[in-house]
């Protein structure tokens, strides 16, 4: 039984393009079903989460991430009785908008595209499901509902100019202000609790595997990761438990251990925020004014201290930054020469590049959704092919 404030997919607030309703599925279910039948979503298994694609078979990519946030999406709308369908569509789909090489390729082709309105990969993940996706005869892009689009755009929290009175956000991100002119997804306002659940998972899955892969990659070791807050406890009880395991299963016990807690902690305080909220339809929970699914004060300072420990010694690892340098020089090499030879881009965009004329602008938004649609290795591939190696 749904609790009032989840979404009804009988209330979604429908499509832009009207459709006749599935007979089998609910709309939500459609709209999952389209992000994972989408040919930006199989990208994904071939894009950095942190390290490079073809470092290792074992480290994640944005496919395995987007899979483990769903995941936890789940459980969680479960326990809070919301809509689990638009949870794990909106969690599915938040990373599409991902430029290959992960973080690093973001920031390049936002510097970049500076001149033409800037570059943000959720910003981005609208476009693509909004307009680059083209494989229905009746409309660009996957059509989906207003309730998932609103939760892509939006499941950090509201959008609004001039965030944080930083001068390079003054302006909405194109791409978000260029869909929302016609089709307004309310981005002053929190999003669905769905949305904030995929949100808050999406924080709960990176810190724990981003953990897992440190480890593997030998970054630090798991004597210095227990002297963290969660992961020490985690360690002490797994080593009551099972004093002989072998490291590599004591360090997955240790580990799922800390994601369970987590997911407990955003249980409790969500369901406790949510029932103080006293909200009654999913409106109500976006006119709060602050969100409703969060972490305990304390396991968010917990979540922090781990945050400060991986962005040291893994994010800034010397390893990882000379990959950053590396990558970075893709993607600063690439976007001048499709800018200035547009004619090297795929056969397939010829029409959208006659679309575009002499508009410099929609021409190097053009490059912009070629180079982040990449994958890591078509992106290293080309280059190779076009300028020489890296």
């Amino acid at each position: 039984m749904h609790a009032p404030y989840a979404s009804d997919p009988s209330r979604a607030r429908g499509r832009r393009v009207p459709e006749e309703e599935s007979t089998f599925r609910s709309c939500y279910q459609r709209d999952r079903d389209r992000i994972i039948h989408a040919s930006a979503f199989r990208r994904l298994k071939h894009k950095t989460q942190v390290f490079v694609e073809h470092e290792g078979d074992y480290y994640r990519t944005r496919l395995t991430h987007s899979i483990e946030v769903a995941q936890v999406a789940r459980t969680i709308s479960g326990a809070l009785r919301l809509n689990a369908e638009l949870t794990e569509a909106v969690a599915l789909a938040h990373d599409l908008g991902h430029t290959p090489f992960g973080h690093t390729g973001e920031d390049a082709l936002h510097a970049l595209m500076q001149p033409y309105g800037g570059f943000d990969h959720n910003a981005q993940a609208i476009r693509i499901v909004t307009r680059l996706e083209r494989h229905y005869a009746a409309f660009d892009g996957l059509n989906l509902t207003w309730d998932t689009l609103e939760g892509i755009a939006k499941h950090n929290g509201p959008v609004t100019a001039g965030q944080g009175g930083d001068p390079a956000t003054a302006a909405l991100p194109y791409a978000l202000a260029e869909y929302n002119a016609i089709h307004d997804l309310e981005l002053h306002t929190h999003a669905s609790a769905e949305a904030q659940v995929a949100a808050l998972s999406d924080d709960i899955a990176y810190n724990n595997h981003d953990l897992h892969d440190g480890l593997r990659a030998g970054l630090f070791t798991e004597g210095e990761i227990a002297e963290l807050p969660l992961i020490g406890p985690a360690y002490a009880e797994v080593d009551r438990l099972y004093p002989d395991t072998d490291s590599y299963r004591r360090r997955h016990e240790a580990l799922r251990r800390v994601f369970g807690v987590m997911v407990a902690d955003v249980i409790e305080t969500s369901g406790a925020a949510l029932a103080a909220s006293a909200a009654r339809s999913p409106q109500d929970i976006r006119h709060l004014g602050r969100p409703v699914v969060q972490f305990s004060q304390g396991m968010w300072q917990d979540i922090r201290a781990i945050r400060d420990f991986l962005f040291q010694r893994m994010y800034r690892a010397p390893s990882v930054m000379r990959k950053r340098d590396e990558v970075t020089r893709v993607v600063n090499d690439l976007f001048p020469l499709f800018l200035e030879n547009p004619d090297l881009l795929p056969q397939h965009w010829a029409r959208h590049i006659a679309e575009a004329g002499q508009d410099r602008t929609t021409l190097a938004r053009m490059v912009a959704d070629y180079i982040a649609g990449m994958t890591d290795r078509f992106a290293i591939g080309e280059h190779a092919r076009l300028i020489g190696s890296a």
